[in-house]
């Protein structure tokens, strides 16, 4: 289905969970209150909602939280959506923290690709960062899911001071391993505001004095369903994207709106506006489902505004913008 200004929207990342096993500062503050579960959708509300979107013309379905993984049965999810006539992929963004215990059913559920969150490869630095001394976990994921054949896209949001002279080293995982590497620019809402971030160009500029100019090149093949936009290195198995909501705005090629786990349907991430299903789910028809997807399509914005962003609930949404 075409919103209001053209756009082809196949695309919904549906968060399964507000909980999660990190404290990331940027993302998920120590102090938050969990959601009573009876507010949460259920997995049989949530396949229901992909279902009517389905009919609309979504086609990919990212899995997020919070952490989906600590969500009971997020893996039977995952069958369930592949099993939706008209879905053609179902991915997951987490933090890879569970993924080794995980892996198989993952793979044997149908998972396409995964999307791991990982700023640092210094363990002191992962556990000041994330609040966890679960680094090594991470790394065991990374490695499982590629033995697997499973595609892995790592996650990485620099901060000045923090580990921004870790973009050599957190590149080099594409060369050792047949993953794409992805920095995404720090956003000033939230707690990011109390941060300072690398902006992406500066990102491109290291690289090429690092491993020369002639050696690091755009990349026009197809990476996914996200606005990363990709370079490769010569001699590396994987390729290097940037998601630059900062100093590259996407949003005239955006394709996703996104579905909270308390069933409200967010046509653009950094706006308020969003329209509930819950009810729709809990009381009504199908149909009536399948008509606020409807609206929540056609009131995409044209484009994200930061200053709309006001919860920490949204600040969470947010964090997680690459596909």
């Amino acid at each position: 289905m075409k919103d209001q200004y053209g756009r082809d929207i196949d695309y919904m990342r549906v968060s399964i969970t507000d909980r999660c096993n990190l404290r990331c500062r940027y993302c998920m503050p120590e102090g938050i209150e969990w959601l009573p579960m009876e507010q949460i959708l259920t997995l049989e509300e949530i396949t229901e909602a992909c279902r009517q979107a389905a009919a609309l013309g979504i086609r990919k379905i990212k899995v997020t939280g919070g952490e989906p993984l600590v969500r009971k049965g997020c893996m039977e999810l995952i069958g369930m959506l592949n099993a939706l006539p008209g879905i053609e992929q179902v991915t997951l963004t987490t933090n890879g923290v569970l993924l080794p215990e995980y892996a198989d059913e993952l793979c044997r559920q149908g998972l396409h690709a995964v999307n791991i969150s990982l700023d640092t490869l210094d363990p002191v630095k992962y556990t000041a960062i994330t609040g966890f001394d679960q680094l090594p976990k991470v790394l065991d994921g990374i490695r499982t899911m590629e033995t697997h054949g499973v595609p892995v896209k790592i996650n990485a949001v620099l901060q000045r001071g923090v580990n921004d002279m870790e973009c050599i080293a957190l590149t080099e995982l594409a060369e050792a391993h047949p993953v794409d590497v992805r920095f995404i620019e720090l956003m000033p809402i939230g707690h990011g505001k109390e941060m300072k971030p690398v902006s992406n160009p500066e990102v491109v500029e290291q690289l090429r004095s690092h491993y020369g100019a002639d050696r690091v090149t755009p990349d026009f093949l197809t990476h996914g369903n996200g606005p990363a936009r990709y370079y490769h290195i010569d001699g590396f198995q994987g390729s290097i994207g940037f998601i630059s909501a900062i100093h590259g705005k996407f949003c005239q090629n955006c394709n996703r709106i996104r579905l909270t786990a308390t069933g409200d349907l967010k046509p653009c991430l950094c706006y308020s506006d969003r329209i509930s299903i819950k009810n729709a789910l809990r009381t009504g028809s199908p149909e009536d489902v399948k008509e606020l997807i409807r609206q929540a399509i056609e009131q995409k914005p044209a484009a994200h505004c930061f200053e709309n962003i006001q919860t920490v609930t949204e600040l969470k949404e947010m964090s997680k913008i690459g596909g």
